[in-house]
């Protein structure tokens, strides 16, 4: 087939159209920044808080599957399931514009088989609008990243605390273990994998593994010699009473939220609002 030409022998070289449309942060794009200044990264579930991460400057969100516990009313990330993260995925994705959106894959949805892993992931790049998957573990689930990453998927591993079945046994404590994890920081990297969350692992070796790895490490809880670091949107918000020791609350939402509700039913009892 022949190709179309670009410039005409009488006219100006082919520029392309110019318009709003802004093209999303490439996962290859955010792996470069190693090294260079620490990225901030939030959680968000809709398409509201999702735009105002990006108008604040912040453009890695993760829609992490916290949103069984923030949103959902859940005790545990374990009951978010598929459904629910590409529903909150695409609230996200429509409320952004060049945001590079991370979307967690929930527990139940890699761990049967590398085939259901890569389909699960396609899904919610295709109904979801996600530009690259999250998922948890280090060497245990290397084949599955490798399976997604070369189904053209962009990955990132999380290793530490793994809340998907921290409190099915492991626990929530801080984890100190180098070897291990050393082990599954090279897995998941050599896996395929751009990045790594770091959850509430020893400070001391969050440094160690960031120097060590070429792809970013996330912390959360774990110091501040990671690449980058995320909070939980509703932490930095002070939506809940109470927020993990590792949290800085940058503002308290909540009290904020339940003030201006009860001058609302007051108004509304006093007869004061509507005015007319």
């Amino acid at each position: 087939m022949a190709q179309t030409k670009l410039v005409k022998e009488d006219a100006r070289p082919y520029e392309p159209a110019k318009g709003p449309a802004l093209r999303r942060v490439t996962a290859g794009a955010i792996k470069r920044r190693k090294g260079t200044a620490t990225i901030p990264m939030i959680t968000a579930y809709d398409a509201p808080f999702g735009r105002y991460a990006e108008e604040a400057g912040i453009d890695w969100i993760l829609v992490g599957d916290s949103l069984g516990n923030v949103v959902l009313g859940f005790d545990e990330t374990t009951p978010v399931t598929m459904d629910d993260i590409v529903h909150h995925t695409a609230a996200v994705v429509r409320g952004t514009s060049r945001a590079h959106i991370v979307a967690d894959m929930p527990f139940g949805s890699y761990q049967v088989s590398d085939e259901e892993a890569v389909r699960n992931a396609i899904r919610l790049v295709k109904e979801g609008g996600a530009t690259s998957v999250k998922l948890e573990g280090g060497s245990d689930v290397a084949a599955r990243i490798r399976a997604i990453w070369r189904a053209g998927i962009p990955v990132v591993g999380h290793i530490g605390i793994t809340p998907q079945t921290a409190g099915l046994g492991p626990g929530y404590r801080m984890r100190t273990h180098r070897e291990r994890l050393l082990e599954d920081a090279l897995a998941v990297e050599e896996a395929g994998a751009y990045a790594i969350v770091l959850e509430v692992v020893d400070f001391e070796i969050a440094r160690e593994l960031t120097q060590r790895l070429s792809i970013l490490t996330i912390g959360i809880g774990s110091g501040s010699h990671c690449d980058s670091q995320v909070l939980v949107l509703h932490d930095v918000l002070g939506m809940y009473p109470h927020s993990p020791p590792f949290v800085k609350r940058f503002a308290e939402i909540g009290i904020a939220t339940t003030n201006a509700l009860r001058e609302y039913a007051a108004a509304v009892k006093e007869g004061t609002f509507p005015s007319t």
